[in-house]
Protein backbone atom coordinates (compact mmCIF):
# COMPACT_ATOMS: atom_id res chain seq x y z
CA UNK A 1 0.00 0.00 0.00
CA UNK A 2 3.20 2.41 0.71
CA UNK A 3 4.34 1.85 -2.47
CA UNK A 4 1.56 2.54 -4.52
CA UNK A 5 0.80 5.44 -2.18
CA UNK A 6 4.66 6.97 -3.06
CA UNK A 7 4.11 6.47 -6.80
CA UNK A 8 0.26 8.03 -6.44
CA UNK A 9 2.58 11.04 -4.97
CA UNK A 10 5.45 11.38 -7.51
CA UNK A 11 2.67 11.58 -10.35
CA UNK A 12 1.08 14.17 -8.52
CA UNK A 13 4.34 16.05 -7.91
CA UNK A 14 4.81 15.71 -11.89
CA UNK A 15 1.89 16.94 -12.33
CA UNK A 16 2.64 19.92 -10.76
CA UNK A 17 5.64 20.30 -12.45
CA UNK A 18 3.65 20.20 -16.02
CA UNK A 19 1.53 22.65 -14.55
CA UNK A 20 4.28 25.03 -14.10
CA UNK A 21 5.57 23.87 -17.74
CA UNK A 22 1.95 24.81 -19.02
CA UNK A 23 2.11 27.87 -16.70
CA UNK A 24 5.84 29.02 -17.87
CA UNK A 25 4.82 28.95 -21.78
CA UNK A 26 1.31 30.39 -21.30
CA UNK A 27 2.25 33.33 -19.43
CA UNK A 28 6.32 33.35 -20.93
CA UNK A 29 7.56 33.14 -17.61
CA UNK A 30 10.90 33.06 -18.09
CA UNK A 31 11.37 30.42 -15.24
CA UNK A 32 11.64 26.62 -15.18
CA UNK A 33 8.32 25.06 -15.29
CA UNK A 34 9.20 22.75 -12.55
CA UNK A 35 10.61 25.77 -10.06
CA UNK A 36 6.66 26.81 -10.85
CA UNK A 37 5.15 23.67 -10.27
CA UNK A 38 7.35 23.87 -6.42
CA UNK A 39 5.85 27.30 -5.83
CA UNK A 40 2.30 26.51 -6.23
CA UNK A 41 2.59 23.06 -3.83
CA UNK A 42 4.56 25.06 -1.62
CA UNK A 43 2.14 27.96 -1.75
CA UNK A 44 -0.94 24.66 -1.21
CA UNK A 45 0.77 23.90 1.39
CA UNK A 46 1.69 27.35 3.33
CA UNK A 47 -2.33 28.04 2.73
CA UNK A 48 -2.84 24.54 4.03
CA UNK A 49 -4.81 23.74 0.85
CA UNK A 50 -3.04 20.48 0.77
CA UNK A 51 -1.35 18.37 3.57
CA UNK A 52 2.12 17.62 3.60
CA UNK A 53 1.07 14.12 4.31
CA UNK A 54 -0.05 13.57 1.07
CA UNK A 55 3.10 14.38 -0.77
CA UNK A 56 5.75 13.31 2.05
CA UNK A 57 6.31 9.44 1.10
CA UNK A 58 6.39 10.69 -3.10
CA UNK A 59 8.87 13.94 -1.98
CA UNK A 60 11.25 11.56 0.45
CA UNK A 61 11.43 8.82 -2.25
CA UNK A 62 12.88 11.51 -5.01
CA UNK A 63 15.19 13.45 -2.82
CA UNK A 64 16.57 10.23 -1.29
CA UNK A 65 17.20 9.34 -5.65
CA UNK A 66 18.16 12.79 -6.67
CA UNK A 67 21.62 12.51 -7.09
CA UNK A 68 20.36 9.90 -9.63
CA UNK A 69 18.47 12.44 -11.57
CA UNK A 70 21.73 14.54 -12.16
CA UNK A 71 23.49 11.73 -13.86
CA UNK A 72 22.17 12.35 -17.27
CA UNK A 73 23.76 15.97 -16.97
CA UNK A 74 26.89 15.19 -15.32
CA UNK A 75 27.77 12.72 -18.14
CA UNK A 76 27.00 15.37 -21.11
CA UNK A 77 29.21 17.81 -19.59
CA UNK A 78 31.98 14.67 -21.34
CA UNK A 79 30.49 15.95 -24.73
CA UNK A 80 32.27 19.75 -23.68
CA UNK A 81 35.66 18.79 -23.53
CA UNK A 82 37.10 21.97 -25.25
CA UNK A 83 34.97 24.34 -22.92
CA UNK A 84 36.21 22.47 -19.77
CA UNK A 85 39.73 23.21 -21.22
CA UNK A 86 39.51 26.27 -20.80
CA UNK A 87 37.30 27.16 -18.31
CA UNK A 88 37.22 24.24 -15.95
CA UNK A 89 38.45 26.18 -13.16
CA UNK A 90 35.58 28.82 -13.45
CA UNK A 91 32.93 26.44 -13.13
CA UNK A 92 35.16 24.35 -10.35
CA UNK A 93 35.29 27.52 -8.36
CA UNK A 94 31.28 28.73 -8.99
CA UNK A 95 30.37 25.12 -8.02
CA UNK A 96 32.41 24.86 -5.01
CA UNK A 97 30.97 28.54 -3.79
CA UNK A 98 27.30 27.85 -4.25
CA UNK A 99 27.87 24.08 -2.65
CA UNK A 100 29.21 26.24 0.36
CA UNK A 101 26.21 28.64 0.35
CA UNK A 102 23.87 25.71 -0.21
CA UNK A 103 25.05 23.77 2.41
CA UNK A 104 25.43 26.64 4.94
CA UNK A 105 22.22 28.35 4.24
CA UNK A 106 20.48 25.04 4.67
CA UNK A 107 22.57 24.64 8.12
CA UNK A 108 21.36 27.94 9.47
CA UNK A 109 17.81 27.07 8.47
CA UNK A 110 17.56 23.83 9.59
CA UNK A 111 19.16 24.96 12.93
CA UNK A 112 16.55 27.22 13.03
CA UNK A 113 14.17 25.64 12.91
CA UNK A 114 15.30 22.49 15.07
CA UNK A 115 15.26 25.26 18.02
CA UNK A 116 11.52 26.69 16.98
CA UNK A 117 10.54 23.05 17.55
CA UNK A 118 12.22 22.27 20.58
CA UNK A 119 10.99 25.20 22.24
CA UNK A 120 7.16 24.69 21.03
CA UNK A 121 8.04 21.19 22.53
CA UNK A 122 9.51 22.92 25.99
CA UNK A 123 5.94 25.56 26.38
CA UNK A 124 3.67 22.87 25.58
CA UNK A 125 4.98 20.30 28.13
CA UNK A 126 5.40 23.01 30.95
Amino acid sequence: MKLVKGIIQIIVLILFSMLGDLLAKKLHIHLPGSIIGFFIVFILLILKIIQIEWLEIGASFLLANLLLLFVPSAVGIVQYEHLMESEGLRILFVIAISTVLVMTVTGFITDRLTRKKEERQTTRSC
